[in-house]
């Protein structure tokens, strides 16, 4: 609650003759006004009774009436005609209400903000991700936590999965959202969702439109390979896809960046590997054709992983339980 209000802080004063029209507070000389007596007239002006206004405030008549006298005297002016019959506010009293009424609203907005807690945490959360990743688990996470801690800055970085992998192994911090095979030891994994691939080729692929076809037939076709598959490790999932299949024993064209496989399978050079959703679109615009093998899709599990040798910062931990409150109540987003 305010307790002093400086005059000077008031749009205009009490009325005379020469004053603009809804001026409302004159300078006192620069005395200060009690926002308790300002607060007592308003509430006299609502209740529009002194036993009205003594009531709500849990006051003495005697003290109410006082404090509009000390609240009468400072202005200089007479705000409320009354008599054992009547009670009405006087031309400037109903004014000087108005701007009351308004400094009334204003407090208890400040009040109401004080109480919100969403500014209270600030700094920088990092989050490492792959690329091209559509998941509207993700998306409501990222509005929900920004809704909750305005003050929190973003920073994004796309990786490959064993890049995150590799550098909150190495670093023993941060958070990352990758693909996975399976759980790592060494890592806090929280499970997401899981992600479906698909194998495509583009519309100037031979295979282009075939309804069938089998393995023998694709492990011989050129394959563009998303980068990390050239790693050797046998970690990426996509890795583990492509090798479980015998795809890619001949690689016409690789790249780090999902999009610029994208573009060489849409441009003719190979079949390759993408996520079902990064390719629905190009499918219904006939730039990609699906070259099914199973009943059931390729996929990956992704996962939510961090150091196990480290604790989160405030920042990464409020987003980890977030995604731990939205998979609660709604199980099936991803």
């Amino acid at each position: 609650m305010l307790d002093i209000l400086k005059l000077s802080q008031w749009r205009g004063g009490c009325e005379r003759p020469g004053d603009k029209p809804g001026a409302l507070l004159g300078n006192l000389g620069g005395q200060n006004l009690s926002w308790n007596l300002l607060r007592s007239f308003c509430i006299i002006a609502e209740e529009r009774s002194i036993t009205g206004a003594a009531k709500r405030l849990h006051m003495s008549l005697p003290s109410v009436s006082l404090e509009l006298q000390k609240l009468e005297d400072q202005l200089d002016c007479k705000l409320v005609f009354r008599d054992p019959r009547h009670f009405a506010l006087t031309l400037r009293g109903e004014q000087i209400y108005q701007e009351c009424s308004e400094m009334s609203r204003c407090v208890d907005r400040i009040g109401i903000l004080s109480l919100d807690g969403s500014d209270d945490e600030f700094g920088e959360l990092k989050l490492s991700m792959v690329t091209r990743l559509q998941s509207t688990l993700v998306d409501e996470a990222l509005r929900l936590y920004h809704q909750r801690y305005p003050s929190v800055r973003w920073h994004i970085d796309i990786k490959t999965s064993l890049d995150i992998v590799r550098q909150i192994s190495m670093d023993k911090a941060g958070i990352g959202i990758c693909l996975l095979t399976k759980k790592m030891p060494t890592l806090r994994c929280r499970h997401l969702f899981r992600e479906d691939f698909g194998i495509f080729c583009g519309a100037e692929h031979p295979l282009f439109g075939v309804q069938e076809v089998n393995v023998r037939r694709l492990q011989q076709e050129p394959f563009i390979a998303f980068d990390c598959t050239n790693d050797g490790s046998g970690f990426e999932p996509m890795i583990f896809l492509r090798e479980g299949l015998g795809l890619g024993r001949r690689v016409s064209g690789w790249s780090r960046e999902l999009n610029e496989v994208r573009r060489m399978l849409i441009s003719g050079l190979g079949i390759g590997l993408l996520p079902v959703l990064t390719a629905h679109d190009d499918v219904a615009q006939g730039r990609l054709w699906p070259l099914r093998l199973f009943d059931e899709p390729l996929g990956a599990d992704v996962y939510l992983i961090s150091s196990n040798l480290s604790s989160l910062t405030p920042p990464e931990q409020k987003f980890a339980d977030l995604i731990d409150e939205l998979l609660g109540l709604y199980p099936e987003m991803t």
